[in-house]
């Protein structure tokens, strides 16, 4: 079963800057309705950022004007472009990504993936 595989996370300074990734395991035919979320300890998983099948963006209020959405249709990679870091964007950030199988066969189904840990220091 395919399942989604973040990377760029780590620690860095109040200010500063990470890009997070996100692509499938193994090969599929198609990406389409694509989302960022976190969670800090103790708290609940939240919606940080998502993009439609059309492109169409959205964000949590406490990310926008710092936090950018992509999405490369041919590499079939979800990004994540994370700029003015703060301490309480310290969090496990999880992609979800909707993908057609390899075939190109069936509706797209629902993909997460196992999250990368972003920590801020003050």
């Amino acid at each position: 079963q395919v399942r989604m595989v973040e990377s760029g996370g780590g620690l860095v300074q109040a200010g500063g800057s990470l890009q997070l990734s996100c692509e499938p395991s193994e090969t599929v035919f198609s990406i389409h309705n694509s989302a960022w979320y976190r969670q800090a300890p103790g708290e609940q998983r939240e919606l940080v950022a998502a993009i439609t099948g059309g492109g169409s963006t959205n964000y949590a209020d406490s990310v926008k004007g710092r936090f950018t959405i992509s999405r490369d249709r041919v590499a079939k990679k979800i990004y994540l472009q994370m700029n003015s870091l703060k301490p309480e964007d310290t969090a496990v950030y999880y992609c979800k990504v909707d993908v057609v199988d390899r075939y190109g066969l069936g509706s797209p189904v629902e993909r997460w993936g196992q999250g990368t840990q972003v920590t801020v220091s003050s």
